[in-house]
């Protein structure tokens, strides 16, 4: 398909776009791909001329992508929730935060201890408790709401003060009966422990505590209620959202189009290799290239990429998912190669051993936990799993009578699992070609597909891993179309389907003539 062929450029653009999006968002997609975006503002990715960002317009174009960010890990991660991290003791924050936390408490126990106390310290805490309380309670909770304005009523406290009335165990009793009528069941110990507190200084303080927890349960529960809807909308409101980061600033997808880019131009350098390889190859074939292709391999590069790099706007929100996943290709990639060099070298003294790569992949596993760490030094784990493979294939030939492998046998086998580590190593680029023929074929087929595509030899004893990380891959990249195919048609149709100069003159013909 020649990129000039203005009839097979509208075609395959409108191919792009319903592979990019949603059965529901396919008409829209086709109108994005196959339209010039300048003649609707609205439309996604449209050309902006250059201009200032204001501050206001940054931190509104902030907000958005955290809200967008925070939207999609909570409907996609389903074990997403807030958790209470006090900071190390030894750290200097943990030791500023304690002298100063100390300082406050120290402060005030020796204002109530005063002849007569002073209760202003300990009036602003009721206050803010009580505002605390009336945080968790749902609409239409008036008789507990009056109950708690009524008895925490700061101006009616400092009456009392005046005239040293003040029954400051009684409002805290009452505090605390409140909080255990509206605190989850897993905050009942903690509610005891506050009853069982006779200082009143270091009962305000665990107050304090248990109300800061009663907020993170109050936030997760909102969390878990807010999951299905997102669920059900999470396209359309991360598409709207990155709309309104788009008009904020017009930059948003210089990265994206940078990395689809970077996609077309590996594609037609593979296209031109193929040509010249193929001495009767049409030259104008080098120029053929599949939007749907040029975009699957551009997910494909996320696989191998350095997050050092930053990664395009348009998967900021998935990086952590797939930088995980890409850890976890490199320790497969790893068992894989090692089970196929045990094999070639072996393999006739092990032939007969049931479940013998499952035994080679047990091995492996635990000695690569933590490669994503920079403390972990894989060559020292490539030689431990060699000399545990050679002890296992020992171990395995004693057991049936047959000769142990001797000690050249052992030194090449160790060397070869060592030598993994090496660039260009032949038997790590095999094993990475086939992952990412799998990878490919998967993301070839339908989103409704559920079926994985055949195993690649050499694979075998890590299939089901593989099919899981092929899973959970396929999940982000087929959400990852729906929400943004619009914007990458629009690029696309820009990068590859750029105006030829008889249609700019037509159309500069056509300006003139009206």
């Amino acid at each position: 398909m020649p990129l000039n062929d203005e009839h097979n450029s509208d075609s395959e653009s409108s191919h792009l776009s319903e592979s990019t999006a949603a059965s529901s968002d396919s008409e829209y997609s086709r109108q994005s791909f196959n339209s010039d975006s300048s003649s609707k503002p609205s439309s996604p990715a449209s050309a902006s001329p250059p201009k200032m960002i204001t501050f206001d317009e940054l931190m509104a174009a902030a907000r958005n992508l955290t809200n967008l960010t925070l939207a999609h890990e909570i409907a996609v991660n389903a074990n997403f929730c807030i958790k209470h991290e006090d900071l190390p003791q030894n750290s200097f924050a943990g030791t500023v935060k304690q002298i100063v936390h100390k300082a406050f408490w120290d402060h005030l126990e020796s204002e109530l201890n005063e002849d007569p106390p002073e209760y202003e310290h300990a009036i602003k805490l009721f206050e803010e408790i009580k505002e605390i309380l009336l945080s968790f309670l749902t609409p239409g909770a008036n008789r507990i709401q009056n109950q708690i304005c009524e008895v925490l009523d700061t101006d009616l406290i400092r009456q009392q003060a005046e005239h040293n009335a003040v029954d400051i165990h009684g409002l805290a009793n009452y505090i605390i009966n409140t909080m255990g009528k509206l605190c989850a069941p897993i905050r009942d110990n903690d509610i005891k422990q506050l009853k069982a507190t006779d200082n009143i200084v270091e009962l305000l303080r665990q107050i304090f505590r248990v109300l800061d927890l009663m907020k993170m349960d109050m936030a997760n529960y909102t969390i878990q209620n807010l999951r299905p809807y997102l669920q059900r909308n999470l396209v359309d409101y991360e598409r709207t959202k990155f709309q309104e980061i788009l008009e904020e600033t017009p930059s948003a997808l210089d990265l994206t189009t940078e990395w689809i880019k970077e996609s077309i131009e590996d594609e037609l350098s593979s296209a031109s290799d193929e040509s010249s390889s193929s001495p009767g190859a049409d030259s104008s074939s080098k120029r053929t290239i599949s939007p749907t292709v040029v975009l699957n391999n551009g997910y494909l590069k996320l696989l191998q990429w350095n997050y050092h790099k930053t990664i395009p706007e348009t998967l900021i929100t998935d990086e952590a998912r797939l930088q995980e996943l890409r850890e976890k290709l490199k320790q497969l990639r790893i068992i894989a190669c090692v089970c196929l060099i045990t094999n070639n070298m072996v393999g006739a003294a092990i032939v007969d051993v049931p479940d013998f790569a499952e035994q080679l992949k047990r091995i492996s596993l635990p000695l690569l936990e933590g490669m994503n760490k920079k403390t972990f030094d894989l060559k020292e784990a490539l030689n431990a799993i060699g000399v545990q493979i050679c002890s296992k294939v020992n171990r395995s030939l004693t057991e049936r009578g047959l000769p142990t492998l001797d000690k050249e046998m052992q030194s090449n086998l160790m060397g070869q699992i060592a030598h993994i580590v090496e660039e260009n190593n032949p038997v790590c680029s095999l094993i990475d070609k086939r992952i990412q023929f799998f990878l490919r074929s998967l993301l070839a087929l339908p989103s409704f597909q559920k079926s994985m595509p055949t195993m690649p030899g050499g694979l075998s004893v890590i299939q089901t891993e593989m099919e899981l990380v092929g899973s959970q891959y396929a999940s982000i990249v087929n959400f990852n179309k729906q929400v943004y195919g619009p914007f990458y048609a629009n690029i696309l149709r820009k990068l590859l389907f750029p105006e030829t100069p008889m249609e700019k003159a037509e159309t500069g013909t056509a300006t003139a003539t009206s």
